[in-house]
């Protein structure tokens, strides 16, 4: 079924909305579910709500790329319940890892004067991403966006991890000096 029917679905407030939205895209949802959290059933939890959520958002919402939309509700959901789990301390996962290497590129939440509201710091992160080459952009948003491990996204690319590490410090760096600069 195709996105626009399955929105469809929701401002009709029909059922099958939720039933085939999971058929669609659960696995999308649920892999990043996994690389976030690392828990099968910590996963799952987040991905029924997601569904929950986009049930309740969409109408008045209607996403024009519903598959975006459904992944910034789970990475964010996935998100909160990391943060919930690790309350206390910081693990060695590639969530803990991938956090701290993009924590030096964005303003700290307390600092008011460089905080940007959300919609703005992700409007200014999109301007930043296109000036990216493809390559670059595309390693960045699977390993901050998707949480990916380095190792998986030199294997996709079939390039090797030093590449892959080298990308993602020239972007972190580059988005710095964006972000520090005249762009904000």
């Amino acid at each position: 079924m195709e996105d626009e029917q399955i929105i469809g679905l929701y401002f009709a407030r029909d059922e099958r909305a939720i039933a085939e939205t999971g058929r669609k895209y659960g696995m999308l949802c649920k892999r990043l579910g996994l690389r976030i959290l690392g828990n099968e059933q910590d996963a799952e939890e987040c991905c029924n709500d997601v569904l929950l959520k986009t049930w309740n958002s969409i109408p008045p919402a209607r996403p024009d790329h519903f598959s975006a939309y459904l992944v910034k509700l789970m990475r964010n959901t996935a998100l909160n319940l990391y943060e919930k789990l690790h309350a206390e301390k910081r693990g060695g996962t590639q969530t803990a890892v991938a956090l701290d290497e993009l924590s030096e590129c964005l303003p700290a939440p307390d600092d008011v004067e460089a905080a940007l509201s959300e919609a703005e710091t992700a409007e200014h992160l999109r301007a930043f991403l296109r000036t990216m080459s493809e390559e670059a952009r595309n390693i960045f948003i699977l390993r901050y966006v998707y949480m990916m491990p380095i190792k998986d996204i030199a294997e996709k690319y079939q390039i090797g991890i030093s590449k892959v590490k080298v990308s993602l410090h020239r972007t972190r760096k580059a988005l710095r000096a964006y972000l520090g600069g005249d762009a904000m």
